[in-house]
């Protein structure tokens, strides 16, 4: 069961954060939407919890601080960086909310290590710290980022052939990620399904391509 003080407490230290960044005030739809994805995430590691048998509040922290890094400009490789400074952020945090140090440390190995697998402290890759890398992969690949991704990359100002050559390289993309490994059973069944909604959208769409060009047999 969720501790809604404690949650409570981190989204308030989330928004703190990003609210007090000089670049999210230069660029408010940039931190709306680091704030959505976090939201998302968090419920995503919500339902992983769930049926895992994870402490709830735990995954729900974890995921609420992940990119809380985002509140420093990065610099120079800074991207990478962004879960161990994730991490370095959200420790002195949780030692405020009274989470044990067992318990601090299985956190924020897991926000250390979202990035690309890779901590700066020693750690295990325990199912629940790899739930939140987990959780973050899984949104990446939910209806928004379809929209997202689309208006991000122009498709709609592509010519015919540059559309269909898009479609084709994203569906051989996303073939290639569909057995990638998770931490548990529950994230493999939402990382499948989500990877196959996207399969079956980019199908259709270059099956709808064929379509605008030629009456077919």
């Amino acid at each position: 069961m969720l501790d809604r003080e404690l949650t409570g407490k981190t989204e308030e230290f989330l928004k703190l954060k990003f609210d007090d960044a000089e670049h999210f005030r230069e660029n408010p739809s940039a931190k709306d939407y680091r704030i959505e994805h976090t939201y998302r995430v968090a419920n995503i590691g919500l339902e992983i919890a769930r049926k895992e048998g994870f402490d709830e509040t735990e995954m729900v922290i974890a995921c609420l601080l992940h990119d809380i890094s985002y509140c420093e400009e990065f610099g120079e490789n800074g991207w990478a960086e962004h879960g161990r400074r994730a991490a370095a952020i959200s420790r002195p945090f949780l030692k405020e909310l009274g989470i044990g140090e067992d318990r601090i440390n299985d956190i924020c190995y897991g926000i250390a290590i979202h990035v690309d697998d890779n901590a700066d402290f020693p750690g295990e890759r325990t199912p629940f710290a790899l739930s939140v890398g987990d959780a973050d992969n899984i949104d990446r690949f939910d209806v928004y980022r379809i929209y997202e991704v689309l208006a991000k990359d122009s498709f709609l100002e592509m010519t015919f052939d540059e559309k269909f050559k898009y479609c084709q390289k994203r569906l051989s993309r996303l073939r290639q990620l569909f057995d990638m490994e998770m931490g548990t059973k529950t994230a493999s069944e939402l990382w499948r399904s989500r990877l196959s909604f996207y399969v079956s959208f980019y199908e259709k769409m270059l099956s709808q391509l064929e379509c605008s060009k030629q009456v077919l047999d």
